[in-house]
């Protein structure tokens, strides 16, 4: 049981050994190489994943095979628990950005920590929430937001995310243009429109995996 509050995760922070006891805790460490598959869309499993180190994407592939990025994931974060929430297939796929390290918890812990611990099932259900909002706002930008705006929209809540939201922020690891075209609804060659006219305007630098913001004021002026 303190084995695995030892990995100070998030949606535990706050339990205590005690509130674990009469729960069989299991989990298991996995690591993953760059681009490795953790689950694919409509997967049947339902283990829930917390990540330790490295970078994740939650990915949509249209039947098309067109991709959609839904989401990155921070340390400590967990996912996959729609899956062993519902015993639905999992509505995803998730791949590792870069080397990367999970834990891998069964379903039938993590069920039995939603249902005994009244802290994580809160934190889940806010999580859950939180991601409604989300959705909704995404699909709000989709259809009144400009791809120029959809891609600056990105990149500030990016920047609000990393705590860099000011003149000469840095945003390391950025995403690549593929990557934020599949984020935002839109193909690489108009982001990448975007990003140099954003840099033309002074408004932003980039390098690789690397975007400086010169002008935040005039990047949120733009939505």
């Amino acid at each position: 049981m303190t084995g695995l509050l030892s990995f100070d995760l998030p949606l535990l922070a706050g339990v205590r050994a005690a509130d674990l006891a009469g729960i069989d805790v299991q989990f298991q460490e996995r690591s993953l190489a760059g681009w490795e598959v953790l689950f694919n869309q409509q997967d049947m499993s339902r283990d829930v994943y917390f990540l330790l180190s490295g970078a994740l994407l939650a990915v949509y592939w249209t039947p098309e095979g067109r991709e959609i990025i839904f989401s990155r994931f921070s340390t400590g974060s967990y996912l996959g628990e729609l899956a062993a929430l519902d015993d639905g297939d999992r509505s995803l796929a998730v791949v590792a950005r870069a080397p990367t390290r999970v834990l891998v918890m069964p379903q039938k812990c993590f069920l039995s920590l939603f249902e005994t611990v009244a802290l994580v099932r809160h934190r889940v259900v806010t999580d859950l929430v939180s991601r409604v909002r989300a959705l909704t706002a995404r699909n709000m930008e989709l259809t009144s937001f400009t791809v120029e705006q959809r891609v600056v929209s990105y990149l500030i809540a990016l920047a609000v995310e990393r705590g860099q939201l000011e003149t000469g922020g840095v945003l390391d690891h950025a995403p690549t243009h593929a990557e934020i075209a599949a984020s935002i609804g839109a193909n690489r060659e108009i982001v990448s429109r975007t990003m140099t006219k954003l840099a033309r305007r002074d408004i932003l630098r980039t390098a690789r995996q690397r975007i400086e913001l010169l002008n935040p004021d005039a990047l949120s002026a733009i939505l």
